[in-house]
């Protein structure tokens, strides 16, 4: 009785476990930018590992993940911010996860641009850095 109780309870805590599927990793990440000033809004692409300029903002996404379309949407971004003073020096202002479905939880924090992911993509009709 006691190993039917036991096998029970291992049959409760599978079922009770959720399954997450796989992440899938993508070569570009997509953001939106603000700029505060201008009140212009601007979508642009970024390739993994590849270093765009927004205003004084260089964005360098490292890594982008969805899940497969048959699961809850969870698109994310771990990205690096650094900030580019009149001067010429660069100060980091941002590393973390974006979340495409929750802008404002990691946002970028600036008083001129805002930041934030939109999606991640597999393709773009902006050509690929030189030497990929």
């Amino acid at each position: 009785m006691k190993r039917l109780a036991a096998a029970l309870a291992v049959v409760a805590a599978f079922v009770a476990t959720p399954v997450l599927a796989a992440t899938v990793s993508n070569p570009i990440a997509s953001f939106t930018g603000l700029d505060k000033i201008t009140a212009r809004i601007t979508t642009f692409d970024v390739y993994i590992n590849e270093t765009v300029q927004f205003g004084a903002l260089q964005i360098t996404p490292r890594v982008c993940y969805t899940r497969p379309a048959t699961e809850i949407q969870r698109t994310s971004v771990f990205v690096e911010v650094d900030q580019v003073s009149l001067q010429g020096t660069v100060k980091r202002i941002f590393t973390g996860w974006m979340f495409a479905d929750a802008p404002a939880l990691n946002a970028v924090d600036h008083p001129v641009y805002d930041v934030w992911l939109t999606d991640c993509k597999t393709s773009t009709s902006i050509p690929p850095p030189s030497g990929n």
